[in-house]
């Protein structure tokens, strides 16, 4: 490890890989540390929906550039990503309010508004279960499983160093420590997700930092024909912020926690997305606390098949494998901390990491390295 780097990142998620990815497109030297053998962690255990349209704020910002980068890496890294959009499935009168009122804040370009027989030419969803929805084009979808690990070849066939298999005890200005010896650089991001506080245990109190655990399934289902992209329900309104935040989402909110009590204990996101093999993403449900006990309850992924039956009008579903998710949560939705001069910790605090990192990521180096040479990939050029 005698080398000197430009940037040394901590940890191999997506947003480290976004951090790695913006310094290799400025000409700097970057070296990745993670303590695993690979990227294993909450960017390879979601449903690789980029949901850009749903965002708001600081999130939007960060999701409409990350999209440009998406678009750039995905044909050079060799992964599979289709511009699908999103369909949202309205079921009730309430949900159809919340995505007409949606649909005139941000226009008929960002949203379009679906009929009951347009929403089944895209997903393949019962009979009478639709009253409408919309189709919100700007969105994008990759295969978690695949996405990461390409990324990774690609930083490697370009020069970045990984060490893997590496545990960071301490990092500070110029230097990181490690179990294999001290790694020498001019600046550090530690972007560990939800493991901050075992760097910077200050930072992640100061910012209330808990842990959100999630269950997820990957299920075979016998459909009428694919899905075209992926798909929401009544469950994403009142959970995805730019939806959230018209006026009528608050009734929806109490009409579903109504009606579904189960349901909303398990503050569920009801949503699916098609890998390309056809197996489907099923999920998904969120606890949180300061740790993650590793027992995963039978009910939820039953009351999410339940769901998923319902919808779809079918019983032919057989679960292929069930695993459980964490990511980092707090009040903020990121965070950007810089404990000490030239060293930054970065962390997605929402379960949105693949549809806003490479953009939070980009911003950070662009803040990081204002004066260095080199020039930015085309996307991460126009953006800024």
């Amino acid at each position: 490890m005698g080398r000197h780097y430009d940037l040394a990142i901590v940890g191999s998620g997506i947003v480290g890989l976004g951090h790695a990815v913006a310094a290799l497109r400025r000409g700097l030297t970057v070296a990745v540390l993670d303590r695993a053998s690979g990227p294993y962690g909450a960017s390879v255990r979601n449903f690789g929906h980029l949901c850009v349209t749903g965002q708001d704020g600081e999130a939007r910002a960060y999701a409409e550039l990350a999209r440009e980068l998406w678009l750039t890496l995905a044909p050079e890294a060799g992964f599979w990503l289709r511009e699908s959009g999103t369909v949202v499935v309205a079921q009730a009168p309430d949900e159809l309010a919340v995505l007409e009122e949606f649909r005139e804040q941000r226009g008929g370009r960002q949203v379009r508004m679906l009929t009951p027989a347009e929403v089944r030419e895209r997903i393949p969803v019962a009979d009478g279960v639709a009253m409408g929805g919309a189709f919100l084009p700007a969105d994008l979808q990759v295969d978690p499983r695949e996405a990461a690990p390409a990324i990774v070849r690609w930083l490697e066939a370009h020069g970045v160093d990984f060490y893997w298999q590496t545990a960071v005890g301490g990092v500070q200005t110029g230097t990181v420590h490690t179990s294999r010896g001290r790694l020498a650089a001019d600046a550090v991001v530690v972007a560990v997700n939800h493991d901050v506080e075992q760097l910077f245990p200050g930072v992640a109190e100061a910012h209330g930092m808990v842990r959100c655990s999630l269950d997820m399934m990957l299920v075979e289902a016998e459909l009428d024909h694919p899905l075209a992209a992926p798909l929401l329900t009544g469950w994403s309104l009142v959970r995805y912020p730019g939806f959230a935040r018209t006026p009528s989402a608050d009734a929806l909110r109490e009409r579903l926690a109504a009606e579904h009590p189960a349901l909303a204990a398990l503050d569920v996101n009801q949503m699916y997305t098609q890998r390309p093999d056809g197996s489907l993403l099923v999920g998904d449900t969120h606890r949180l606390g300061s740790d993650v006990p590793p027992f995963q309850s039978e009910e939820a992924f039953e009351l999410l098949l339940e769901r998923a039956r319902a919808l779809f009008g079918t019983d032919r579903l057989r679960v292929r494998e069930r695993w459980q998710g964490v990511y980092a949560s707090a009040p903020d939705e990121f965070l950007v901390a810089a404990p000490q001069p030239d060293v930054r910790v970065v962390s997605v605090m929402t379960g949105i990491g693949m549809t806003t990192g490479l953009g939070l990521a980009d911003r950070v180096v662009d803040e990081l390295f204002a004066s260095a040479p080199g020039v930015l990939a085309t996307a991460g050029a126009r953006a800024h």
